[in-house]
């Protein structure tokens, strides 16, 4: 028989979303509608009344980077079904930034696929609530997560020290030019990376990657754009391969190997291709925000470029965009978890805190780090990884 449970309907426009109680026709389960959740912890913490919440990803006047920090603080346990009346990459991303359990493109038209999703999120919640009510099985389980958890820490410690390895061993300097990184982890792993390496006579290869989630499976999926940088290196240099200093083709191969990897990763990014001697930047950028800052002696703006993230969908494309590099400059490149350090709820604003912080004198990446309030921070101090790559002429 069918599990009996309760079910919050989150949506402003009280006639769409009593559409879709009606379509799914659902006589097992207890439906209400609210047009907001104010108290987001009471209504997906542990003791939440609630089963499962079905939330439209189109609510006026709602923050998700908000709602997102807010959940970061607090036990997360009834499964949430991102619902959407238009297929597009700022719906999905949005589900997938939040965890949703399931994502539903017009769901009136799929009441069969959504109402079993709801009785799997009602099982779900109830096997919780039995398990909190055996405290002799929750002991065993917390010995043996004590136990677990030790295993983990050693083996993430371990493998924390062969991402490191992973990383760039020291700054690079090709003609004028110097190339320098910075990584902080908010976990023993990190789902950021960068690399940069030289490629023939006159050019620089280079990436910043911000791979969804933490932990150990967002940083196995580094290992794989590390390892397919290398191989278009060695193609290069073997076969005369010129695909790895195509930002738009590398790209496009990250996508296809991301989805063919079927670990349910995506990842934001910027590939460039730097010719020191021509003194021209070729690069493309794949979702990623925020996007690269150039800086000079007496200007800081934001480089164009759009592009999907790679990972989501095989249909993503990516724009290819040039520019010819200034004789002082520092190009700057950050993962988001650089835009969490700012109070700010509207990511406009933000970004714009992001350039005033960053303007001012020229100065070595060193000393932007602390301009940024970065410099002594630890994991424990970050809601997110941050990574920065930086590119400088002329600097210090």
């Amino acid at each position: 028989m069918t599990q009996v449970g309760s079910v919050l309907v989150v949506d402003d426009q009280a006639d769409r979303a009593s559409a879709l109680v009606a379509a799914l026709d659902d006589p097992h389960h207890r439906y209400e509608i609210t047009p907001e959740a104010p108290d987001i912890e009471a209504v997906l913490g542990p003791d939440s009344p609630w089963d499962c919440v079905i939330c439209h990803v189109e609510l006026l006047n709602v923050s998700w980077a908000s709602v997102r920090r807010v959940m970061r603080n607090f036990d997360v346990q009834v499964p949430v079904l991102a619902v959407t009346d238009h297929r597009d990459m700022d719906s999905m991303t949005t589900a997938l930034g939040l965890g949703a359990a399931s994502f539903f493109v017009n769901p009136v038209e799929k009441p069969g696929l959504v109402r079993r999703a709801i009785e799997r999120s009602v099982h779900h919640r109830q096997l919780q609530r039995d398990l909190v009510e055996s405290n002799e099985s929750l002991e065993r389980a917390n010995t043996e997560l004590s136990h677990s958890l030790r295993i983990l820490e050693q083996d993430q410690a371990a493998g924390r020290q062969v991402q490191k390895a992973m990383f760039p061993a020291h700054s690079l300097k090709a003609g004028d030019y110097w190339f320098s990184h910075r990584i902080l982890p908010s976990l023993y792993l990190s789902g950021d990376f960068t690399d940069y390496f030289k490629v023939g006579k006159s050019k620089v290869v280079f990436f910043l990657a911000d791979v969804s989630g933490h932990g150990s499976s967002s940083a196995f999926a580094t290992v794989l754009l590390k390892n397919l940088f290398a191989r278009k290196r060695s193609d290069y240099l073997r076969r005369d391969d010129k695909t790895v200093i195509d930002p738009v083709e590398m790209l496009a191969l990250a996508n296809r190997e991301l989805l063919e990897l079927h670990v349910n990763k995506y990842a934001t990014m910027v590939v460039g291709c730097l010719d020191y001697e021509a003194n021209t930047l070729q690069y493309s950028v794949a979702g990623h925000l925020p996007k690269p800052v150039l800086m000079t002696p007496d200007h800081i703006e934001y480089l164009p470029g759009e592009g999907m993230p790679v990972g989501l969908t095989p249909e993503a494309t990516y724009g290819f965009e040039e520019t010819l590099l200034p004789e002082t400059f520092m190009l700057v490149l950050m993962s988001d978890g650089v835009l969490e350090t700012i109070d700010e709820v509207d990511l406009i604003e933000r970004e714009k805190t992001l350039l005033q912080r960053l303007g001012g004198t020229l100065e070595k990446p060193g000393d932007l780090i602390r301009r940024l309030d970065l410099g002594e921070v630890t994991s424990d101090d970050l809601a997110d990884d941050i990574a920065g790559l930086f590119v400088s002429r002329g600097v210090g």
